[in-house]
């Protein structure tokens, strides 16, 4: 696990923080408000987005991903203001974004999805070729470049999924499940790729997989009914932990007695 980076060591030259959200809200559909009043603020380093099934976190990632508008509060990414009916095309150049489920033509191979994704995120074509060589590398599927998409097993495709978030070498790099359907094997890999990752990048891995987070993670986020819980190191969420019970790791015994502790409004931040 990569050492816990400061708040000294988060703040790049341009702006304070890669994400900062005041008050934040965001409805998922046209009544839930999903996310109630977030104030959170990321820079870089690897952040585990936790939390229970309804807490808000894919709303919180498509909302960073700009596929959301806030419906109250503030967002700034990359010091530029997210809101309704703003025009973000140069923003998303230098997001990458995997969400849960992502559509493909199945025909294209391996190298033409990532190129033309690359495409779309509007890399200059003159780099497209070793954009796409150098991301399919990092996630293992160089041999698998010219293979179809229809042909690979969800594991992957996911993994090809990653890739086209890495394609355009992203400052804010959104990651909604990115271990489903991977092996024991390709997992600790792709820990080690978040790790190289959060050396100069602001990553979010949204999972529901708490030792993902503790063996890769420099942060992590505990979101429940759409408010912050608690934001700390994986070693300060395992030090949150109540009683020991069998099979039951430190972080998972922290995860849980926040979430159903006291002041679950405030958190340990």
């Amino acid at each position: 696990m990569t050492p816990a980076v400061s708040a000294a060591d988060l703040a790049p030259t341009a702006y304070a923080w890669q994400i900062r959200a005041t008050g934040l809200k965001v409805r998922a559909g046209r009544k839930r408000m999903a996310v109630d009043g977030l104030d959170l603020s990321l820079g870089t380093g690897v952040h585990g987005l936790l939390g229970p099934n309804g807490a808000g976190k894919t709303t919180l990632i498509r909302a960073l991903a700009t596929v959301l508008h806030p419906a109250g509060g503030t967002l700034e990414l990359l010091g530029e203001p997210v809101g309704g009916g703003g025009e973000y095309r140069a923003l998303r150049r230098r997001i990458g974004y995997l969400p849960q489920e992502f559509g493909y033509y199945k025909r294209f191979t391996v190298r033409e999805f990532v190129e033309y994704m690359a495409w779309l995120k509007e890399v200059p074509k003159r780099d497209i070729p070793a954009a796409v060589q150098r991301a399919v590398e990092r996630v293992g599927l160089a041999d698998r470049a010219d293979t179809r998409m229809k042909t690979l097993s969800g594991g992957m495709v996911r993994r090809v999924g990653i890739a086209q978030a890495l394609v355009n070498d992203p400052a804010v790099l959104l990651l909604d499940e990115p271990t489903v359907g991977l092996d024991p094997a390709q997992r600790l890999r792709f820990r080690e790729l978040l790790q190289e990752l959060g050396t100069d990048t602001c990553v979010v891995v949204s999972t529901h997989l708490v030792e993902d987070v503790g063996a890769a993670c420099t942060h992590v986020v505990l979101l429940a009914e759409g408010r912050l819980v608690f934001r700390g190191t994986p070693k300060e969420l395992a030090a949150a932990g109540g009683p020991e019970h069998v099979g039951d790791s430190p972080l998972e015994r922290g995860y849980s007695a926040l979430l159903q502790g006291p002041g679950r409004d405030g958190g340990a931040w």
